[in-house]
């Protein structure tokens, strides 16, 4: 229960405060720890061997350092523990973030002021920006709305109730480690292998089940339920990521667009197979549509938690 409560008050600091930029962040840190052995580590020859080691040593740290803070806290009065618990996970946590950064593309587009709306998108996506239009401003949008919302919220609470602020910052850690170096070009190629593996195992489980509980609980531009389930499992894997397909795939069955296709990396066309139907065609309004999706995909996931920790907590009891 102390799990469920501190997550709980981390996801309402989050909504409140967001990530305050005063604010000494431990993910920063785990950002510094990571560039200090990618640095040294990532050079000569057993480059996937010293990846490991990398990610390995990332974990441990922020790991004990964690559960040594929060077991701290909880000896000396279960109120301290569960107050650093609420901190630990709310730095886990970026739905006001992932809000403010798409609504930065969002309020320019409705004024049409691509300019500013390309050079805000540059700052969330690694494609090129500078000619694309209103549908495909928005697209980069909801797409990063859509991949994070797994990645970025309900993940973490979902680590959150399973081993509580220790578990949920490995998760982040883990996640940090995949944003910087599990990349598949050639400095990172061998050196972020580890990370990016990790990533994909541990977001197979909370990637499936926001998506699943969107299907399920919201209307879709389909008939049946059975219907837009389908096709949430088959667009999903045309991702190249394991995960993130998921998320694409619901957001954009349950607006009736269409995601993926032409992207331009550092001038090369890239082409990445297309995701839902088009009933509709891509606007600024859409963005504000994934967010409201997004909300409720983290309504759902908490409501759930509560559900599966209570019935967890009653069973223990009884037994």
């Amino acid at each position: 229960m102390e799990h469920l409560i501190a997550l709980t008050a981390a996801l309402l600091l989050d909504l409140w405060l967001g990530d305050p930029r005063w604010l000494p962040h431990p993910v920063r840190m785990m950002g510094s720890l990571i560039h200090f052995l990618e640095s040294r580590g990532n050079k000569g020859s057993l480059r996937r061997f010293k990846g490991v080691a990398m990610v390995l040593i990332v974990c441990s740290v922020v790991f004990v350092i964690t559960w040594s803070i929060t077991a701290l806290g909880y000896h000396v009065h279960v109120g301290l523990g569960v107050v650093l618990e609420s901190f630990f996970i709310w730095t886990t946590i970026s739905l006001k973030g992932l809000k403010e950064a798409s609504m930065n593309v969002y309020t320019p587009l409705t004024e049409s002021d691509y300019t500013r709306a390309r050079q805000h998108l540059s700052m969330i996506v690694g494609r090129d920006t500078e000619h694309l239009d209103e549908s495909e401003l928005a697209r980069g949008a909801i797409e990063t709305v859509a991949e994070n919302t797994s990645d970025g919220i309900t993940a973490p609470l979902f680590f959150a109730l399973l081993g509580g602020a220790p578990l949920a910052m490995l998760y982040r850690a883990v996640n940090t480690c995949d944003s910087m170096v599990g990349y598949r070009h050639d400095r990172f190629y061998h050196f972020g292998w580890a990370s990016a593996r990790l990533d994909d195992v541990l977001n197979w489980v909370p990637a499936r089940l926001t998506s699943m509980l969107l299907l399920l609980l919201e209307k879709s531009t389909f008939q049946t339920k059975r219907e837009a389930i389908t096709l949430l499992v088959h667009h999903s894997k045309r991702h190249p990521s394991p995960n993130s397909g998921w998320g694409e795939a619901a957001f954009a069955i349950l607006m009736g667009i269409q995601l993926g296709g032409e992207n331009r990396y550092f001038g090369e066309v890239s082409m990445r197979p297309t995701i839902g139907i088009p009933f509709e065609k891509m606007d600024a309004e859409h963005i504000k549509t994934a967010h409201h999706f997004m909300v409720r995909a983290t309504l759902y996931m908490t409501l759930l938690l509560w559900i599966g920790g209570a019935g967890i907590e009653v069973a223990v009891t009884w037994s």
